[in-house]
């Protein structure tokens, strides 16, 4: 109040503009506030959540049931000396990082690599604090997750292009198994002379494997055909070294035209 006077003319309010405005808090609703609309979080909401997981299994499980999963293009056969396991595709990268460790420290390879990244994964949260969304502004941890999925596209890469040189470098080495000896006046069987020199590589249904493409659909000649038989090839799915069926010019012929007749 100012002024010595008590008139009210020279009265004055000075107010002090410093004092804080209370605001309320911008907080949700509890859920007490929508009757009717609420329910307990047990057993009502978890029953819900337990159906949709059993109706979501039954389904899953009739899928793998009617269509089974192509584990391999034909049977494990133990005599043949060609096969190389590999992994499934997620990991591949794990897998060709193995082959640059030695022998001696596995288990950095197998168990402490991989634990060291799934533990920082599951860290980033608390490890990676910073507001920035950027990938400009966040130079370090963009240049990790590049390096990262760059090492892993180059690892699983390296890993399908080295698999398919040892097939092809087993089946080269591998000798053809002799023919059975033909009873005298006994006619060619050209489908059994396939299962016998080709079937390993290219499969028992001709649709190939990792070591050799598939023979269904050829746009190919006899002549041609007969031409890698004896000759063999080099491409881009493997090497054929040539000799690997023994047999007649005539009988080179009936097999090429029996794997031609698979279109």
């Amino acid at each position: 109040m100012a002024g010595e006077r008590q008139d009210k003319a020279s009265v004055k309010y000075v107010g002090d503009s410093r004092v804080p405005v209370r605001r309320e808090k911008l907080l949700p609703k509890p859920y007490s506030e929508y009757p009717g609309k609420t329910e307990p979080f047990f057993p009502n909401f978890l029953l819900k959540e337990w159906m949709a997981a059993v109706v979501f299994l039954v389904g899953f499980m009739a899928l793998v049931i009617s269509h089974p999963a192509p584990l391999e293009p034909h049977a494990a056969d133990p005599n043949d000396t060609t096969y190389t396991p590999m992994p499934d595709w997620y990991f591949l990268f794990l897998y060709q990082l193995l082959k640059y460790i030695p022998g001696s420290m596995i288990v950095l390879g197998t168990v402490i690599i991989p634990g060291i990244f799934s533990l920082l994964l599951l860290l980033a949260p608390w490890l990676d604090r910073s507001p920035e969304r950027r990938p400009s502004r966040r130079p370090v941890a963009t240049a990790i997750m590049l390096f990262v999925v760059a090492s892993i596209v180059v690892l699983t890469y390296q890993a399908v292009a080295s698999h398919k040189a040892q097939q092809a470098e087993a089946a080269a080495a591998t000798p053809p198994p002799p023919p059975p000896p033909a009873a005298e006046g006994a006619a060619f069987d050209p489908e059994q002379a396939f299962k016998q020199s080709c079937a390993s590589c290219h499969g028992q249904d001709l649709k190939g494997t990792p070591a050799a493409p598939s023979l269904v659909g050829l746009n190919l000649s006899v002549d041609e055909v007969v031409d890698i038989i004896t000759n063999g090839r080099k491409g881009s799915m493997g090497v054929m070294p040539p000799g690997m069926f023994q047999g007649t010019d005539e009988q080179k012929k009936q097999l090429a035209e029996w794997v031609l007749s698979h279109q």
